[in-house]
Formats: structure tokens, sequence, C-alpha cells
């Protein structure tokens, strides 16, 4: 199919940057990208809206000019059909009743509802604190034994014991993982409860975007939430109120958690009262997707995925007069690599063995369920019995000079060891990663994959624990991240971002090119979906 690119993109492409001919400053190529990517007139990419149209019809124009072959089922466009879903709170409530009296619960303030296919209009539930509700037999953690859950709401405190090692925590702590143990519990729902030690964003920008939507697939065999009926997100520094009468408290939970103390179980006092409004539509929104062929006739039929989401938050609630979420960091730096990438191994001098699958995912952002690369993984276009690797990009946060890499999931898989070859290469020092309960190796595409069998990787700019540059860095995560602030006006280092695209180019060629498919260790946790 000839490739659909709208006026409007061909004059944004046009006003922005004169393709082909990038300027000669560091990163001019990616730079440009950029600026076409995270521009106001994008507005945010989110899902299923014109800007994210104008994106990946952008983004599919540089792959084609790359030379790279079509692998959508629509050219370079795989359509992916969800349903949006957004909480209408004008007509909803929270209450928490205790011996007859209600108590509101604000949403600005207290916790907020969040999207799910299954919203219950009505609910009243008595309340179960599970600890962290996690189910991990390996360890002998089983926080749901010997709770009757059935007809009841599961409170929880966010994230997994201390000294759970990071692989394994991140996968229990997935939204799948956890719901499918509470509804075979009997749950009706469940109550998140933030820690304020693992929070990424403040709970005043958290809650101030807690009315925009969500998303889900609209094939109903790809949902893993299926009976889930209420979804609630809870302020910590407003936590005890839930606590009232139950003869525990937050500050003694949070306590415990710090100490790396088993968390009580116990029957909370009253019930939680909800009623709920939520409005829901069905759209479309595209993955674009391409292929490099592969020059090795024993392995060209195999495919290394280079994969980096090209959605975002697009335009919400305000934050200091700004609505646009333009996502530069997150993630049109990733896109603005991979479409980098793409140019220079296509025109290289040493053409790649394997072939190389260029996906950019929509559907990110929507919670935690990665829905785009979800619907790649069982609809592919390319077997995916013959995928070996993923190296996904998400947040190139070029804030310092590169001096080293981390690689979540370098220690799971053999592809460490092309990790640390590149790294000796570049004379780039290989750190572990400074921060494992923020568990991203569950927290972008690449664990689509993983839960696929198939082994991944994510390379970031580098920093150590305690660092300066660690200091940077959670200053950006704390201001910026998922803010209107994560634009092009924020501080972006270009060297830093032309030195990481050579790193990550190499790491997509030594793998393409490796003798041998790509393995798990023994050792990792996740080796049990490898088929």
């Amino acid at each position: 199919m000839k490739l659909r690119v709208s006026v409007a993109i061909a004059a944004l492409v046009a006003s922005r940057v004169s393709i082909g001919q990038p300027d000669n400053a560091p990163a001019g190529r990616w730079w440009s990208h950029m600026q076409v990517l995270a521009s106001d007139e994008l507005e945010g990419r989110l899902t299923g809206t014109q800007g994210h149209r104008k994106a990946v019809e952008y983004a599919a124009k540089q792959l084609e000019r790359a030379g790279l072959k079509r692998s959508g089922t629509d050219g370079y466009f795989q359509p992916v059909q969800f349903i949006r879903l957004e909480i209408v709170e004008r007509g909803s409530k929270l209450e928490l009743v205790r011996d007859g009296k209600a108590t509101p619960l604000d949403f600005a303030d207290d916790a907020f509802l969040y999207p799910v296919p299954d919203l219950a209009s009505t609910l009243e539930a008595p309340l179960m604190f599970v600890g962290h509700g996690l189910t991990i037999l390996e360890k002998g953690i089983e926080d749901l034994k010997g709770l009757d859950l059935k007809g009841k709401v599961a409170v929880s405190l966010a994230g997994a014991p201390v000294s759970l090692p990071g692989p394994l925590g991140a996968y229990a702590q997935s939204i799948a993982e956890r719901w499918k143990a509470l509804k075979k519990a009997g749950a009706l729902g469940v109550v998140r409860i933030l820690n304020p030690d693992n929070m990424d964003i403040p709970w005043p920008r958290l809650a101030n975007s807690r009315t925009e939507p969500d998303f889900t697939l609209a094939d109903p065999s790809l949902n893993e939430t299926a009976g889930l009926q209420l979804a609630v997100v809870v302020n910590p520094a407003q936590a005890e109120k839930w606590f009232a009468d139950s003869g525990h408290t937050f500050a003694e939970i949070i306590a415990a958690a710090r100490q790396d103390k088993p968390l009580p179980k116990f029957e909370m006092a009253g019930k939680l009262r909800v009623a709920t409004r939520q409005s829901s539509q069905a759209v479309t929104s595209d993955n674009v997707v391409a292929v490099l062929p592969g020059s090795d006739p024993r392995l060209k039929d195999e495919y290394v995925v280079v994969s980096a989401h090209i959605d975002h938050l697009g335009v919400g609630s305000p934050v200091n007069g700004d609505r646009i979420y333009n996502g530069a960091f997150d993630n049109a730096s990733g896109c603005s690599t991979v479409l980098e990438t793409a140019a220079t191994l296509a025109h290289g001098r040493e053409r790649p063995r394997r072939s190389i699958v260029f996906l950019l995912p929509t559907g990110e952002e929507q919670g935690t369920l990665l829905l785009g690369s979800k619907y790649f993984v069982n609809r592919p276009t390319v077997p995916v019995e013959a995928i070996v690797a993923d190296v996904s990009i998400d947040n190139l946060v070029a804030l310092f000079p590169l001096k080293s890499l981390i690689a979540i999931g370098m220690d799971e898989s053999d592809l460490g060891n092309d990790v640390r070859a590149v790294g000796a290469k570049l004379g780039l020092e290989i750190l572990p990663d400074p921060q494992p309960k923020r568990v991203l190796f569950i927290r972008s595409d690449q664990y689509s994959f993983v839960r696929r069998g198939i082994p991944a990787v994510w390379p970031r700019v580098g920093f150590r624990a305690g660092s300066p540059e660690e200091v940077m860095y959670k200053k950006w995560l704390t201001e910026r991240y998922h803010a209107p602030s994560d634009d092009l006006q924020q501080p972006i280092n270009r060297q830093t971002a032309e030195d990481f695209n050579r790193a990550f180019a190499a790491l997509v060629l030594q793998i393409a090119n490796r003798d041998r498919r790509p393995a798990w260790n023994e050792s990792s946790f996740f080796r049990r979906f490898a088929k």
C-alpha cells in the first residue's frame, strides 16, 4: 500500500527540518527527529489522536527513506484496535463507611479511581489489607494464603520486600500477575497505597493527571485484567484514614517495609462504597514496523527487534500553564535513536547478518500493560519464534556526558556479553542498575518480548548510585518526567545523544552478527518463559 503521508505532517516536516540534510552539530539527524516528534504541533502523541498519527507518519517516512522494507499489515503500519476509557468524576465518588457513617474521599487529595474495562458502576465491599499482595512461591511469599478475599477489595502497599531480587520482584509486581492471584482468591478490586519511598512522580502531579484517558486492547483475549471491578490509587500522605479502627497504622506498615519485615494482613474496619461513571470509545492507533533484511543466508530469517514506544500522554491538565505533554526524553528521544540506528545500519559498510525489525509501538504509556508491543508479540508481522532478541530504548535522558552504560536485563541472558563487548570497544564502563527498586525491566516494551521467552536488554546512559549524575537524574524524574516540562526547552546534551546513539547502533549490530542465538542464563528467573 502507498505510504499515507498527510499534507499536515509534510508541512510540519518541511517547517522543522531539512530531511536528508541534518546539521553538522552533534546528533544532528537525531536532533532533527526530536524537533518533529517532541514539537507542540504533535500535541503529546497520545494513542489514537491526530498528533500520534502525525508522529507515526513521520517515522514511517524516515524508515522508507532509509530503504527499509515494509512489515506491517498496512504498509509500515500495524493498526491496533483499542477501547479508550475515561473516569468521569462528576457522578463518581469514593467513601469509607464505618459504623454507618460515610467519610468522602477527595479525588485530588486522598485517592482516585483508575479506568479498567470491567469497572463496576456501584460497589460496596469490605476491605482486606494484604501486605504487598504478592504470590512468589520460589521465595516462600504467599501474602494471600489463608485470607478470605471473596467479595472483598484487596488493599496493598505498592512495591515489594526490600530483599526481594529485582527481576523476581519486577515480575511479581506486574498488574497481570497481581490480579491473577487476587482474582483467584475472590477479590473484587484493588486499592494500591503508594509507597512514599518509591514514587517517581510527586502526588500533586500524579493526581493532576488522574482524569486522563487510559486504554485497553479491544481484543478480549488479550485483556489481562478481566473481572477487575475496581482500581484505586491512594495518596500515602492521606493513608492513615484507611487504617482507622483496624488496630494498625500506616506508619507501622511503612516502618515494617523499610526494615524489610513481613507486613501484617488483616480485615480493615468498615467498607469502601463506590459509585463510578466511565466513558468508553473505540479508537485505532498504529504500531510502526519496518525490516532491514539480513545479509547472511543462514541467519537472515532470524530477527532482532529494535523497539521504542512512540506514544506519550497528549494534552492534559496544565502545569504552570502548559497543557502539552511533549514527551521529549519520554520517548521522542528513543524513537529518534531508533530512526538514527535504522539509517546508520541501512547505509553502513557492514550489513547485519540477521534481519532487524524496527518497531515503534503505540500504547506503552497506558498503565503498565505495554499494549502496542503486547499486541505485536501476539500478532507479529514476522514469525515470533524467529525473533531472537529485543533491544529497547526508552528515555534517552541526555543530561550529562556518556562515560558508562547501564543495561537493564543484561544479567538475565548472554546479551550481557554483547553489552560488555561494546563497552570495551568504545571505552564505556558497564555499571549495575543503581535503582533496582524501580523495577524498570517490566516497565517498558522489552517486557512484552520477555514474556514470550525472548531475551531482551534496555541500554541507558549510566551513572553510579549517590553520584552527582544520579542527583541530576532524580531531579529530572521529580520535576519533568510525565510533565509538560519534558520538552525541547529543557537542557539536552546533544553530544551525549550522539555518543549514546553510536553505542546503541554498535550493540544492535553486535547482536545481529553473533553466531549463536541469544540464550537466557541458567540462573535467570525469566528463563521460565522460554519455549
